[in-house]
């Protein structure tokens, strides 16, 4: 019988930066759960965690002998936004990551493209480098991953291909065995007891997975906010509170399009995220301003020039500040934008409370915004100026 240890939800809090809580594997009376738990133990590159999460996907989908070309597929499709979209630091010679900045190089995919169409594209190449690449992968982690069931082996037996290979089959209870056919057509089996293992605990080794995941990617980005939001793809943002506070606010006063210098129309309202959503992972209402939708796509996924556009970023939202101190409609909008677009009490007291001068609220919100600027421009993220 297997007994779960515990089972807690994963916890991440965005302004601390930190898990404080973990899910702990199922234990398992014939299996070696308390080997499974290192197979991540000192990673200096990413790929061990993702080849694992991929061989978990296949078998979930009831695979039980998988091609390392498919392995490898879906490591790429999985990396693919945290490098192309928000683009997350997998390591400081990171092979995956340099996959898949490649293949979207030969792509020319975009950032956001559908994950079907990322799979698509890659399983399809006839890249020879791209080929190349992949088969880098399968020199050291099939075997690799597997080293805390392998507790005979050596180096000797580890650089010779053949005898790890035989070593591994010959070793109970490891998670599977490899063919030795070359490349990367060479395959796992999964073995019977981890299948029903896998199956019957999936969810529980996912969330470890990601767990695990997090803590890695937190190390390799230590100043980038919202690791969590970043394993999948980018998903749709809920702005409509947002979108109707700045449309009544439009209807009110004069409000300037801070990129373009024309004054909006409330029938052509797009909320911009001054630093991008693919950056910040959040929609807090200090960092959102009203625009066109053809600046919005313009701008696309860059940060503003800071010395052009942030005198006008704060002028505009001081208007929609004072507006909030002094007309009953916008106070009563800005408290539903409040619910879902401000989650930080210090920063909510920072900006918001009442009798702030124009020097006052420029001061506090260029505090709170600079180093999130900064700390996304020194993670590549490149100036954009409206032409």
């Amino acid at each position: 019988m297997e007994q779960t240890i515990a089972i807690c939800q994963i916890i991440y809090d965005d302004e601390m930066n930190e898990l404080s809580e973990v899910k702990m594997l199922p234990q398992s009376d014939t299996l070696r759960i308390d080997k499974l738990t290192r197979i991540f133990d000192n990673m200096s590159e990413s790929y061990k965690i993702f080849w694992f999460k991929a061989l978990i996907e296949k078998t979930h989908e009831g695979k039980q002998t998988i091609s390392y070309d498919e392995i490898i597929n879906a490591m790429i499709e999985d990396a693919w936004y945290m490098v192309t979209e928000f683009r997350l630091n997998l390591g400081p010679s990171d092979t995956l990551e340099k996959i898949v900045k490649h293949v979207q190089n030969i792509s020319g995919m975009k950032p956001t493209e559908k994950p079907e169409n990322v799979h698509a594209f890659i399983e399809k190449s006839e890249d020879r480098e791209l080929r190349t690449m992949k088969t880098t992968l399968t020199r050291f982690v099939p075997y690799r991953l597997q080293a805390p069931f392998l507790t005979g082996i050596n180096e000797h037996i580890w650089r010779n291909r053949q005898r790890t290979v035989d070593y591994i089959r010959e070793t109970e209870g490891v998670i599977y065995t490899v063919s030795f056919d070359s490349g990367l057509d060479a395959t796992v089996s999964v073995s019977d007891s981890w299948m029903e293992y896998i199956a019957r605990n999936y969810g529980i080794i996912m969330g470890w997975i990601d767990y695990n995941m997090i803590i890695y990617l937190q190390r390799r980005n230590p100043s980038v906010p919202g690791i969590s939001s970043k394993l999948q793809p980018p998903q749709e943002r809920n702005l409509a509170a947002a979108k109707r506070y700045w449309k009544h606010i439009i209807d009110v006063r004069p409000v300037i399009n801070i990129y373009s210098g024309q004054q909006m129309d409330d029938k052509d309202v797009s909320i911009d995220h001054f630093v991008p959503w693919s950056y910040v992972a959040h929609d807090e209402l200090w960092n959102l301003l009203p625009t066109t939708r053809a600046v919005n796509s313009s701008k696309s996924n860059n940060l503003p020039r800071w010395d052009i556009y942030f005198d006008k970023l704060w002028r505009v939202e001081y208007e929609a500040y004072d507006l909030v101190c002094s007309d009953a409609e916008t106070e009563k909008l800005f408290r539903h934008c409040e619910k879902e677009n401000l989650n930080n009490d210090e920063i909510r007291y920072k900006l918001y409370q009442p009798g702030l001068s124009q020097e006052r609220f420029a001061g506090q919100l260029e505090e709170i915004l600079l180093p999130v600027y900064e700390s996304a421009k020194n993670m590549g993220f490149g100036e954009w100026v409206n032409t």
